[in-house]
Parts: C-alpha cells; structure tokens; sequence
C-alpha cells in the first residue's frame, strides 16, 4: 500500500511540475495525460486493495479461503504493475529534467 501512495503522489508531483514550468502546451499535454493516468491507476489498485481490507476485517476471525486467494491475486498484479508505473514516472522526469 505505502508504495502504491508513493507512486500516486510521485506522479502527481511531476506532474504538478511539468505544468508549472513548462505549461499545458501541445507537447507536454501527451506526458501530463500519462501521468494523471499513472496517478489514476495507482489510486484504483490502492481503492481496490483498501476494500478488500475492510471486507476481510469485517468477516473475521475466519476468512474464507477464496477471499484470501483474492488477496494473494491482487498483490501479487499490482506488484507486477508497480516497477512499470514508477519506470513511467521517471522516464517523464528524465524527458523533462524534472527533480
């Protein structure tokens, strides 16, 4: 979870940066949609974990096997998703020199 936080807000920090220095122009319009995009699908997999928590606190002490291989699918997806979120952040800061 914490990483998926980083992700949103790294994406959204560059993404603040890109505007304020370089503006909503034709150019930089194609990396800001990307990284309000990557801020957008860290968010869903963020909510979509969230949920599963609550769901789970709220049946406890015997959690059904098929919620927890749910669980285990949605870590195990959105840990292969966050290396290519982050690696989409960084090229943008890199393109742009963006600290």
């Amino acid at each position: 979870m914490r990483q998926l936080a980083d992700v949103i807000d790294n994406a959204r920090s560059a993404e603040f940066s890109l505007f304020t220095v370089f503006g909503e122009t034709e150019r930089t319009i194609v990396y800001l949609n990307d990284l309000q995009s990557v801020a957008e699908q860290a968010t869903e997999r963020f909510s979509q974990f969230s949920s599963l928590q609550i769901r789970i606190l709220n049946i406890q002490p015997h959690v059904p096997e098929d919620m927890l291989e749910l669980v285990a699918r949605v870590i195990e997806n959105t840990e292969a998703r966050l290396p290519a979120l982050e690696q989409s952040i960084q090229e943008i800061r890199t393109e742009w020199e963006l600290l």
